[in-house]
């Protein structure tokens, strides 16, 4: 029998924002579960470097401005949005709760937000579809052959998701020392639904003395730019290549058929002392030159974190391990109350610096000469 303490049903008074979920949360996961929410590659220093770009940038407030009549509202790949903050894909949510996905779901469609469900989700993805109201889009990782892949995109495309979030940026997981010294595997009854009855990925552990990585075989079946370029061409759906950290790369994605980009370094999990997200977006905003939406992950705590996401380029924002605390501590509506402050806050940064509409937060938005790179 669990000795975990059950979620929340009351929201304690002491809980403010979005970072005050983050204890109630721990105290309700095993601290395996928690090493692997929680951790970064190797040395956590980009997991760090994600929350301190956010420091370092500095908002401008403006007064006496003309808000009558201001919001949130946005257009993003077809669907009309109440606001610009989606829940990023995390997987095995139930290690958080027991309803996993589910929540989330409900939790998504009660708040407008469209959620992007992982290939590694704990729970079916048409289940998940069937459970929600709010738009949903699928990420995708490659599998070891076109027809397994496929198939996923295949059973997304028929349960009505809206678009496929291809994460390009981890071929091999990082060195996740955390989760190492924590001993994580995943405990009964969680699992990749998804992939269940699927191929294999191949590969396993090199011999002594071989090449640890490329003598494995695990990078046999490491997708590359064509195909992305068959993905896009094999589904009328929008997608969106995740993982983007150069520019070059940008290009590259534009050039196969990628509908939008999302900046990301996988929450500091994959290669450690790589740049943080918001160092890397105008570099992105520039490359791409307003001609698909540029979506950034990583570190989001608060709705002045949105803020500056948004007056550095970014379209929108997609949400990981804030959301998934209050789901920890307190199920679908734990994520409710999460998206709720962080909209309330990016509504007050907003007003505060005389912005009446997404379309007004620019860099003009921030005080000159604010360092985003350290």
């Amino acid at each position: 029998m669990s000795t975990l303490p059950p979620p929340l049903t009351q929201i304690p008074a002491q809980i403010a924002c979005a970072g005050d979920y983050e204890p109630y949360a721990r105290e309700r996961m095993t601290p395996s579960a928690w090493a692997y929410l929680e951790g970064g590659a190797a040395d956590e220093t980009t997991l760090r470097a994600n929350r301190a770009a956010y420091e370092r940038v500095r908002i401008l407030p403006r007064v006496l401005a003309d808000l009558a009549g201001g919001g949130t509202e946005l257009d993003l790949l077809g669907l009309r949005l109440p606001h610009p903050i989606l829940l990023a894909p995390v997987a095995y949510q139930k290690l958080a709760h027991p309803e996993g996905e589910l929540a989330t779901a409900l939790a998504a469609s009660a708040m407008q937000a469209a959620m992007v469900v992982s290939t590694q989700a704990s729970v079916a993805l048409e289940d998940v579809a069937r459970a929600a109201s709010a738009p949903l889009w699928f990420q995708l990782y490659f599998q070891a052959d076109r027809a397994a892949t496929l198939q996923l995109v295949r059973r997304a495309e028929q349960a009505g998701y809206r678009a496929l979030v291809v994460t390009a940026d981890a071929p091999v997981n990082g060195v996740r020392n955390r989760e190492q010294r924590a001993s994580f595997a995943l405990p009964p009854g969680v699992e990749a639904i998804n992939l269940r009855g699927m191929p294999p990925m191949g590969g396993g552990v090199a011999r002594a003395g071989a090449s640890p990585v490329f003598g494995s075989g695990v990078l046999a079946h490491a997708p590359t730019w064509r195909d992305i370029e068959w993905l896009c061409g094999a589904t009328s759906l929008p997608v969106v290549v995740k993982g983007i950290l150069a520019p070059a790369d940008a290009q590259r994605a534009l050039e196969a058929g990628a509908s939008a980009i999302a900046v990301s370094n996988h929450g500091g999990r994959t290669l450690d002392t790589v740049p943080a997200t918001l160092e890397a977006l105008p570099g992105i905003a520039a490359a791409v030159a307003g001609r698909v939406p540029v979506l950034l992950d990583g570190g989001i705590r608060r709705g002045t974190d949105v803020f500056k996401a948004l007056a550095l380029g970014a379209s929108a924002v997609l949400l990981g391990r804030a959301y998934m605390h209050g789901l920890a501590a307190a199920g679908a509506v734990g994520v409710i109350h999460v998206l709720h402050m962080l909209r309330t806050e990016l509504e007050i940064a907003m007003a505060l610096a005389g912005c009446r509409t997404l379309a007004d937060i620019d860099e003009q938005a921030l005080w000159p000469g604010a360092a985003v790179a350290g």
